[in-house]
């Protein structure tokens, strides 16, 4: 994936005015269970999100003309849905087939033009492999023939969250993003990034895996339920200001050998998995910001006086980031003042269509 930008194009000019149509400003971020498109449509930007996989034997897209709806397609299509995007980029050769198709399909889906202006909103991945498939697929697709770039995917995510245009570009701040396969941190001074920080094993995956456990441990092993399942449990029902146990029923085999249902109750095994990942994460962040006043001290004191900035699936949890809040700032003996963007599940493609836009502009000239 390069980024360079290539020379400004545009379409045909028209007979009226003979200007020529501004390229069309895309905004992507390629996630591990979901995919977000901002584009634009007329004088507004079209928002558009998808499961991150191909589904059924022709490797549909999920919610084109052979599949209804696409968390429904997903959810019956089982083992039959392949996600390629497990850590972030296409890891193997055969996710980073799957990954072109996927790219191929969306593109032709929403009618997206060649001559576009493209910004991907990129993770930090410590896989220089997988960085080059994604890179391959994404060139092969079509997309971006005016230009592409890849960009940090917590700046592009904090640009929703820190004004109406891209005033975070020209702001020192501290952006975490609570994600699915990772939790970063990093400190952002007039778009640079510095002192970025990865973790895996703070991550929306690994809560799901704990919520799996946890919910066997509870149910004395009456009732196993797999990753998916837990992140349902996660996104429907978590609430650190006011959790409600809930009742579910799993299939299983009777002492006969024939199939029965056993219904069951959660109580703990959603929060408690919760309750570690804001331990674990405000640990992490304690230990970032003591690495980044030692290496950065007017960047460190500069970005106290600003919010910090947290998107990422998980910020959508209620009443998770008023939580980690409070635990950050008696953590770190200091008010901690944070903001996050309407909705954290879309923020990164919304903030790489602003640049794009910015970008394709600033290129035309």
């Amino acid at each position: 994936m390069t980024n360079d930008a290539a020379t400004a194009n545009g379409t045909d000019a028209t007979p009226e005015s003979g200007e020529r149509d501004a390229p069309t400003a895309v905004g992507v971020k390629f996630g591990s269970a979901r995919t977000t498109l901002v584009f634009d449509d007329g004088d507004a930007a079209t928002t558009v999100q998808v499961p991150s996989c191909l589904v059924d034997g022709e490797d549909a897209l999920p919610g084109d003309e052979r599949v209804s709806d696409d968390e429904g397609a997903v959810r019956r299509s089982g083992d039959r849905a392949e996600f390629m995007l497990r850590s972030g980029v296409p890891a193997t050769a055969r996710d980073a087939e799957l990954f072109e198709r996927f790219v191929r399909e969306l593109c032709e889906r929403h009618d997206l033009p060649a001559e576009s202006a493209v910004v991907y909103a990129m993770p930090t991945v410590d896989d220089e492999v997988g960085l080059a498939n994604f890179g391959t697929a994404v060139g092969e697709c079509g997309l971006g023939g005016t230009l592409t770039r890849g960009l940090p995917e917590s700046l592009c995510a904090s640009i929703p969250a820190l004004g109406d245009g891209t005033e975070a570009v020209d702001e020192v701040f501290v952006a975490l993003d609570l994600g699915a396969t990772n939790l970063e941190a990093c400190a952002y001074r007039h778009g640079t990034r510095l002192l970025p920080f990865v973790s895996a094993e703070v991550s929306g995956d690994r809560v799901d895996r704990r919520i799996a456990e946890a919910v066997e441990a509870e149910t004395d092993g009456r009732a196993t339920i797999d990753p998916d399942t837990a992140r349902e449990y996660k996104e429907t029902h978590a609430d650190f200001g006011g959790f409600e146990p809930f009742t579910d029923a799993v299939e299983r085999g009777d002492e006969d050998g024939g199939d029965g249902v056993h219904e069951f109750t959660v109580e703990r095994g959603v929060m408690e998995p919760l309750d570690d990942y804001l331990d674990d994460a405000v640990a992490e962040l304690s230990d970032f910001f003591s690495r980044l006043a030692s290496s950065h001290m007017k960047t460190y004191q500069l970005a106290r006086a600003r919010p910090l900035v947290v998107t990422g699936g998980m910020a959508c949890i209620p009443g998770l980031v008023a939580e980690l809040e409070s635990r950050l700032a008696a953590e770190l003996d200091r008010p901690v003042d944070v903001v996050v963007p309407d909705d954290p599940t879309t923020a990164a493609a919304a903030g790489a269509h602003r640049l794009a836009v910015r970008l394709r502009d600033r290129n035309a000239t």
